[in-house]
């Protein structure tokens, strides 16, 4: 008789131990737990820790409640100023209601990737290429807030939304290089007319200091000379004024007067010189000066008697 109860009673700890097995369950502490009986949701989640089910008529399924880091495919498309990019990023997101992220979507995980990845083009089509290369932190909020509206009845939030990389063409990485080389040099050359603008006005106004001592300018002529002479080159360049230059070039362009002494050239006509004409009497000798004997003139009767 009592090694029947004693028996009895080892089967009762036996199903027990067994019934015990079969309905424990560990859900961990980062998980929570929705509990199915029948298949329809029964009670609340259940929290981390251990929790006991009916064997063969409840199901236990963990919904993990950490923050997920899900890439976003590469997506090529078109911007607004009609420049093709290829543009991918990186979601971060979480559940935060177990039972509607199990209940109301298939698959959670699946569904934030292509609500992200349509969400992504959508962006690239509103957008312009500078704002995706500059504005990237106004375009992840509107990126995180385009994904987080429809996840909300999921069950998922959404946390942060990061482009992470914009692909452009080569053609238009070249013409972006040409561009900022171009801006770069336009800065260059303002920096550069700036500079010889505030040079000239400090030498307009050294100059007109100079001027009132000539002193000064032929000090400033020798520190030239003895800077130019200290590098120790077998060429010295030695400055020239300028009024000397001047003053050579109207010395120049005046010419010189005559004096009394020179002799006047005779003008040319463009008659040609008068034969002397002959008389019947003879020709006419040329009267000599008054160093010289006075000729006596011939006449038809002959010469002249005794």
């Amino acid at each position: 008789m009592l090694q029947d109860v004693v028996g009895a009673v080892v089967a009762v700890v036996c199903v027990g131990l067994v019934y015990l097995a079969m309905a424990a369950r560990v859900v961990k502490q980062y998980e929570q737990g929705v509990l199915f009986r029948l298949g329809r949701v029964a009670g609340d989640v259940r929290q981390p820790g251990l929790t006991l089910v009916i064997p063969f008529v409840d199901r236990l399924h963990k919904i993990n409640m950490q923050i997920v880091t899900m890439p976003i495919p590469a997506q090529e498309g078109i911007t607004r100023d009609n420049v093709t990019v290829r543009v991918d990023a990186v979601v971060y997101f979480r559940v935060v209601d177990a039972a509607s992220a199990l209940v109301k979507v298939e698959d959670y995980k699946f569904a934030v990737s292509q609500m992200a990845q349509t969400s992504l083009r959508s962006i690239i089509g509103k957008s312009d290429l500078d704002d995706l290369l500059s504005n990237r932190e106004k375009l992840n909020q509107g990126l995180e807030l385009m994904i987080d509206s429809p996840a909300v009845g999921w069950g998922v939030q959404v946390d942060r939304v990061e482009i992470k990389d914009v692909s452009l063409p080569d053609a238009m990485k070249r013409s972006m290089a040409r561009q900022a080389e171009a801006d770069r040099e336009r800065r260059a050359r303002i920096i550069n007319a700036d500079a010889e603008l505030q040079a000239s006005k400090k030498l307009a106004e050294a100059a007109q200091q100079m001027s009132g001592t000539p002193a000064a300018l032929q000090l400033r002529l020798l520190q030239t000379v003895m800077a130019v002479s200290a590098e120790k080159n077998s060429t010295l360049v030695l400055p020239i004024p300028v009024e000397l230059l001047h003053f050579l070039e109207r010395g120049a362009q005046q010419p010189a007067p005559l004096t009394d002494n020179a002799q006047q050239p005779a003008p040319l006509t463009d008659k040609a010189p008068q034969p002397v004409p002959l008389t019947d009497q003879g020709a006419q000798p040329v009267p000599l000066t008054d160093q010289g004997a006075q000729p006596v003139p011939l006449t038809d009767k002959g010469a002249p008697d005794g």
